[in-house]
């Protein structure tokens, strides 16, 4: 064999290695065609407490590592759904100007979900979304909200203490809890919002849901969850299952069947910092994200 030869066939071996490893163990799983954009829930901004921790934490740097474009909105912790859609659609303009995408997906956890559908829907942000998954939405409403509505109404100074801390804590301008409170109930969630932010076409919705299944994995809703429970069913200690399915429903998560836990309204977002047996949050956000990937999205 020739020394041009040999190196032809070297260069050939490298090339169909490269091939192979680069099919079989793809670092780009999550690179979707559009941005991801991730939306939070009440009660928190994306930074929380001065930035000591953030609302999604692992799950930003676990999608990018496998190859999503991830961008994250933050809006009033405290707020109506209209004032925190108007801030959510400034800055997915934003965010589409400085990525130069013509669309975003969108996945939204808890109220998240509801004020991007009412900016969709009721702001002229239909053409500028391709997808939009509920993780936890409270579609239906939550009797959780009511029951601390009626308490800010009872005790006013209630409302107020809220929205102090919001402003400590999260940065809040101008913070509205009663009005938060008021646009998740459910007379308001399926009598009002439902029927007048119909699902707009040309959008594939998507949606999980998650519950809590013993005192084990209820976390900070230790009170809340068997209360819901009797009223709604299972529930995440903030939103029943009923509650959140919306569009195309993907499953119920409640983590290990051994130990009987289940899967809270934080634990879903990774903000207990990861101790969920049998619950991989990142993880389960790598699949969310692989599956929009695969459709096309």
């Amino acid at each position: 064999m020739t020394r041009k030869a040999y190196f032809i066939a070297v260069l050939l071996i490298l090339a169909a290695a490269s091939a192979v490893f680069a099919g079989g163990t793809s670092s780009t799983p999550c690179k979707t065609k559009y941005p991801v954009v991730l939306s939070h829930g009440m009660g928190a901004q994306y930074e929380i407490a001065w930035g000591i921790t953030h609302y999604w934490n692992n799950i930003p740097a676990t999608l990018r590592d496998n190859g999503a474009s991830v961008y994250i909105t933050s809006v009033n912790a405290l707020d109506g759904t209209v004032a925190k859609a108007e801030s959510w659609k400034r800055q997915v303009l934003d965010i589409l100007a400085i990525s130069g995408a013509q669309k975003i997906n969108l996945i939204g956890h808890s109220h998240g979900c509801i004020y991007s559908r009412y900016a969709i829907s009721n702001l002229g942000m239909a053409g500028k979304v391709a997808t939009h998954t509920s993780i936890a939405g409270p579609h239906r409403g939550s009797s959780v909200a009511e029951l601390v509505l009626a308490v800010c109404n009872k005790v006013p100074v209630a409302s107020g203490v809220l929205e102090v801390m919001t402003k400590i804590l999260m940065g809040d301008t101008n913070p509205d809890a009663v009005q938060n409170l008021k646009d998740l109930t459910r007379s308001y969630m399926t009598g009002v919002f439902n029927p007048n932010t119909p699902d707009a076409s040309g959008i594939y919705y998507q949606s999980y849901a998650y519950r809590i299944k013993s005192v084990l994995g209820s976390g900070l809703f230790f009170a809340t969850w068997p209360i819901q429970k009797g009223i709604e069913g299972d529930n995440d200690g903030l939103v029943a299952v009923t509650s959140a399915k919306w569009g195309n429903f993907r499953g119920l998560y409640e983590g290990a069947s051994w130990l009987g836990a289940g899967v809270n309204h934080l634990a879903c977002v990774d903000m207990l910092f990861g101790i969920t047996p049998g619950f991989d949050a990142p993880a389960h956000f790598v699949d969310i994200v692989k599956d929009i990937k695969s459709r096309g999205y």
